[in-house]
């Protein structure tokens, strides 16, 4: 459901700035820098989720 939401708020301004590019190499790096930070967030909040439920610590 949040991905949806994500989409269709990102959907506009990816496809104004797909409009307006000059060549393909602009809009690779508007994919690119459109959905990266996303990714980079979910495998750190992977990492952490994995490192917490693996602690030996917890009683």
């Amino acid at each position: 459901m949040l991905n949806l939401i994500l989409i269709l708020l990102f959907q506009v301004d990816i496809e104004e700035k797909m409009q307006n590019a000059p060549d393909k190499g602009y809009e690779i790096g508007v994919v690119i820098g459109t959905y990266l930070p996303f990714v980079v967030l979910v495998i750190i909040a992977y990492f952490m989720f994995n490192r917490f439920k693996n602690r030996g610590d917890v009683d």
